[in-house]
């Protein structure tokens, strides 16, 4: 047994080439690949930086045991039946390091296949310039969605060269002439800038491209060092090893390594300037204790750094000691080193400046009327802190005009990333990224972070069946909901008290039939519902929806008791669903796909169209709005034949404009899909809508329906007052919505509803 373990390294050059070649299988009892997109970006940012990114333990497999363990290609390889399938090419079966190795095999490799539960293939790229520049390194790596306007990009060297976009693909090739012919392009290409500059008499120029082209040599060196000399390590056992006893060491692989502790480092280096960061925490800790976190202590430090630095990996930390000089690139190009923190005082002030705003975030959290965090075990991530603090400080500083919009900004920013899972892994570059986007976005309407456009276009892709765990961040985002919509207790019907507050199962764990069935699971956050203890063990108890839920109607009144329902989101249909006799487990799986549908839409009301902080009768006019904005859109596609051409010059004129923005700001975006006029009038307001109607050259193909164009105009102007007023104060008087109520009941009579 003395070779039963080899310790041994690979280049990333081999690597990729036994990726390409399909040499890595995983097991089946493996997970499967759930890194996000930003997980596998920072994975690139670490081998382009020469990070230690852990070891892989493989074993030399033979054809049985490949079968034994149904050992599968990893993600983004061909399958068994499909083209490019070689059964032959197995060698090496991956007991730990799945994720690192699928992930470098997408970003690198580049099979043309989307991400799991996404929509489009994601493209991983460095930017040159900033992966040269010491001070906007960490910053410098990032990933888009394949769309028209990425598929361009991707086909023109040019255009990569004008942008510094180096795609990681190029080093996933079998050839490796595209990866030496775009490092050489490159160069050359800022050279001919630099000389085309100075014979133009542009000096500046001339001066940043010969800068640009000097990188270009420095950045293909180290491309090629890192390809032929960056080292993977990896613990390969026997392929004789017994099967059982693979097994058992894989059962016992575990992460034992010791992190170093940050705050400890960073008190020490403190004591000589005079600070006790220790006691400085001591005085703290008593604010910040509600989450249940080990690192609120780094937090703090974080959150500092991201305000004075944007960014907050441990070696930025570093530069937050008083006295402590950051190199810092200049528009010039030059390095210069710059003093953030001058002296112990100004540490201090930052120090409570940053307390102050993660107990702000953390009050905010947890408010049943907030976020709906209302204990500790129902935060979704308590990673998002820093960042969500630093944001709430960053929009406390703006002026009083901007701050509402800035507030509603960050909450959607904080849905989308709590549903999108995105701080479930390595989070400081996210962090980093995700301040500067967010303030982008604050300042400009149109600088929409790609997080909150991937969350908007693809929440219903999430599979709320999975998620089955008090403490994964989806699970807890939607009893987070639950809490916001005000979901009342079945029996009292008063919203339980946050310390008697838990997570009850609609229909029981004990329920023999749902038992049988292998393929639902009944801990399903779509079979929960925030009730009190008594509740559920006096009422409940073991006993199927269709037994207790007669009682309380007869008890209370169906229209009550369907209230008290929609306050967990579950609809109607859902009760009717839920009293059905017998209940089976075919009607179980009917609840769960309903009540899916009813979370689907509370996220697009809540978060995606911002009626989060809209009283419930708010709430409903808004909605009735839309309905009736809907409508128009679909009789006026109806009228007109579809024809986009038929739209007034100035109306066509904006929704294309429009359509150009977002194409523009989202790679992702397919314009292709906008071509009819039906499509088109997605990007038309109210007042667009109105312009159409009344035209001249169309009205006619109205005058059926609407009869009188002054009528028809005035009761547009009381819709979009009433949508004007919900939208951007969020206060509406009296008389609007009295007139934007009688508006929308004037349309569905004239129209339908």
């Amino acid at each position: 047994m003395l070779n039963a373990q080899k310790p041994d390294h690979i280049s990333l050059q081999t690597l990729l080439q036994r990726l390409r070649e399909g040499r890595y299988v995983v097991p089946d009892f493996q997970r499967d690949f759930e890194w996000q997109p930003w997980d596998i970006s920072n994975l690139v940012s670490s081998v382009f930086r020469d990070y230690y990114i852990g070891s892989l333990l493989l074993w030399r497999g033979k054809p049985d045991n490949f079968g034994a363990l149904s050992c599968e290609p990893l993600f983004g390889r061909p399958k068994k039946g499909e083209p490019g399938y070689d059964e032959a090419s197995r060698e090496f079966i991956v007991l730990d390091g799945q994720q690192r190795l699928t992930a470098l095999h997408y970003a690198f490799v580049a099979p043309n296949e989307a991400l799991p539960n996404r929509r489009n293939r994601a493209v991983y790229y460095v930017y040159v310039d900033r992966f040269m520049d010491p001070a906007a390194e960490e910053n410098a790596f990032s990933y888009d969605w394949v769309g028209r306007q990425m598929r361009a990009l991707l086909e023109d060297d040019q255009a990569q060269f004008a942008s510094h976009f180096f795609p990681c693909r190029l080093l996933g090739q079998s050839d490796m002439f595209p990866l030496y012919r775009w490092l050489e392009g490159y160069q050359n290409y800022w050279k001919a800038k630099a000389e085309s500059a100075e014979a133009n008499g542009d000096e500046k120029g001339a001066q940043e491209a010969r800068r640009h082209a000097d990188n270009a040599v420095a950045f293909g060196t180290h491309v090629q060092a890192i390809y032929g000399q960056y080292q993977i390590s990896y613990v390969e056992l026997d392929r004789e090893l017994a099967l059982d006893k693979v097994c058992d060491i894989f059962t016992q692989i575990n992460s034992r390594g010791v992190q170093l502790d940050v705050f400890d480092l960073m008190n020490a280096l403190l004591k000589p300037k005079g600070l006790q960061l220790r006691f400085m925490w001591r005085e703290a800790a008593d604010r910040l204790s509600f989450p249940d976190a080990k690192k609120m202590n780094v937090y703090v430090l974080q959150v500092m750094s991201i305000l004075r630095q944007y960014y907050c990996s441990p070696r930025y930390l570093y530069y937050l000691l008083p006295g402590e000089k950051k190199p810092v690139r200049q528009p010039d190009g030059s390095l210069e080193r710059e003093v953030l923190v001058p002296d112990e005082h100004d540490f201090k002030q930052r120090w409570d400046h940053a307390v102050d705003a993660l107990a702000r975030t953390i009050e905010r959290l947890r408010h049943p009327q907030e976020f709906g965090a209302v204990s500790p075990r129902f935060i979704p991530y308590v990673s998002i802190l820093p960042t969500f603090a630093a944001l709430g400080a960053h929009a406390a500083d703006l002026p009083a005009a901007k701050q509402l919009g800035a507030e509603r900004k960050i909450r959607h920013w904080y849905w989308a990333s709590v549903f999108l899972s995105r701080y479930s892994g390595s989070v400081e570059s996210t962090a980093t990224r995700d301040f500067q986007d967010v303030r982008s976005w604050i300042e400009d309407d149109a600088a929409i972070p790609a997080a909150v456009t991937d969350f908007n276009r693809s929440f219903r892709q999430i599979d709320f069946r999975s998620h089955v765990k008090s403490g994964q961040s989806i699970y807890n985002a939607v009893f987070n909901l639950f809490v916001l919509a005000g979901a009342r207790d079945w029996v009292t019907g008063e919203m339980p008290p946050t310390d008697q507050l838990d997570d009850h199962h609609i229909v029981p764990v004990s329920w023999k039939l749902l038992k049988k069935d292998q393929n639902t699971s009944v801990h399903t956050i779509l079979n929960r519902a925030p009730l009190t203890s008594k509740t559920n063990r006096h009422v409940i108890r073991d006993r199927l929806p269709n037994a207790y839920l007669p009682e309380l109607i007869a008890e209370n009144g169906e229209a009550r008791v369907r209230q008290i329902l929609e306050s967990h989101f579950i609809s109607a249909k859902g009760l009717e669903i839920l009293l059905r006799n017998p209940f089976t487990p075919e009607d179980y799986e009917a609840f769960l796909t309903e009540r899916q549908r009813t979370i689907f839409d509370a996220i697009e009301n809540l978060v995606i169209k911002e009626r989060m902080d809209l009283t419930p009768v708010m709430r409903d006019l808004d909605e009735a709005v839309e309905r009736v904005e809907k409508r128009l859109r679909a009789l006026i596609a109806e009228r007109l034949g579809n024809d986009p051409d038929s739209l007034p010059d100035h109306v066509r004129q904006k929704i294309d404009e429009r359509l150009t923005r977002e194409e523009k700001k989202n790679p992702a975006f397919e314009i292709e899909a906008y071509e009819n006029l039906l499509s088109k009038l997605e990007f038309a307001d109210l007042r667009e809508l109105e312009q159409t109607i009344v035209a001249k050259a169309v009205w006619p193909d109205f005058t059926d329906t609407f009869v009188n164009k002054e009528t028809l105009i005035a009761k547009f102007g009381q819709l979009a007052s009433l949508r004007n007023g919900i939208a951007h104060s969020r206060t509406v008087d009296t008389v609007t919505r009295q007139e934007g109520d009688a508006a929308i009941k004037w349309f569905d009579q004239v129209i339908g509803s």
